[in-house]
């Protein structure tokens, strides 16, 4: 059977935003075509004379990201959802279609995704591997939904819900993908928990995740666009989005969040870092926290005194 490789063609500097909105849409099923250094990456190995001149002759300026759809996704759907994120984003893009053979993804998957320990009390593991460790264990199968805990932003708000979660809270959790988030904090101790996403396929994805880690019955999952679900006030709102979908939803946070509430706003480009923070500021929070990981950002945020 055939699967559709999605391509999404962007300007260099526009590049870690497609990935970062890619990645959160196929929750893992990417590549990068990426040519800008190749000749510093076999400096090391060879003089570069001997690269095909297919390959010195590719386009430089422009990095391209390859989604594999499955042949029973609808490529018109996540082509609309592409469209409306990355223009949301502001990022200039091109996108096409075309068909490759299919691959053995949940094969291929299972050879990279391992247990792993995020914090002092929290481990992500995948349903085929056994965890023998005291910690928390979220049990999540790589799927169509972002958030297995091996991209950056979601381990940088995971090791933020680890330190923050006490036991008791009510927590909100912004563009949910996958569930992760609002899982682990149930799982640390949190009373109930809300996800919200604009993804149907998401909101699916979370409710099975929640049912397969045993808080099906203390979260609910809602599609929505940003925070128009929420309901009354939150002690612990998280937003892994993109940088210009935390700008967007900075006014509304101040008034969601409970007396002592924390807002975890992550999905962060470092070059956008600052831009972001001056949007939370402005909405009245302030920035108690920056937490940076190869290139991207986290801030945990509070209301202002007064």
């Amino acid at each position: 059977m055939e699967w559709t490789d999605l391509k999404i063609t962007v300007p260099r500097q526009w590049a870690d935003t497609a990935e970062a909105i890619a990645t959160g849409i196929s929750g893992g099923g990417i590549y990068i075509e990426d040519y800008a250094d190749l000749e510093e990456q076999v400096q090391a190995i060879a003089h570069v004379d001997l690269i095909e001149q297919d390959l010195l002759d590719k386009d430089r300026e422009h990095v391209t990201v390859h989604m594999y759809l499955s042949p029973d996704e609808n490529p018109a759907e996540v082509t609309d959802l592409l469209n409306s994120r990355l223009t949301a984003a502001e990022a200039p893009y091109t996108l096409e279609l075309s068909g490759v053979e299919q691959e053995e993804w949940e094969t291929a998957w299972k050879k990279y995704y391992h247990a792993m320990e995020i914090g002092s009390r929290l481990a992500v593991c995948p349903s085929w591997e056994e965890y023998t460790g005291s910690r928390k264990v979220i049990r999540l199968d790589p799927g169509m939904a972002f958030g297995t805990g091996t991209h950056e932003t979601t381990s940088l708000c995971l090791a933020q819900l680890d330190r923050l979660v006490q036991g008791g809270e009510r927590m909100l959790d912004i563009g949910t993908g996958s569930g992760i988030l609002a899982i682990a904090a149930l799982l640390l101790g949190a009373d109930s928990a809300e996800g919200v996403d604009i993804d149907p396929m998401c909101v699916r994805t979370a409710g099975e995740n929640a049912q397969l880690n045993g808080v099906a019955d203390r979260l609910q999952v809602l599609v929505g666009d940003l925070s128009d679900k929420a309901s009354g006030t939150y002690n612990i709102i998280t937003a892994n989005i993109v940088a210009a979908a935390i700008i967007s939803l900075c006014p509304h946070v101040p008034a969601l969040l409970a007396d002592g509430g924390v807002f975890i706003a992550s999905g962060i480009i470092d070059t956008r870092r600052d831009e972001v923070i001056e949007a939370i500021e402005k909405a009245g929070l302030s920035v108690d926290e920056v937490h940076e990981l190869r290139g991207w950002v986290a801030l945990v945020c509070t209301a202002k005194e007064g």
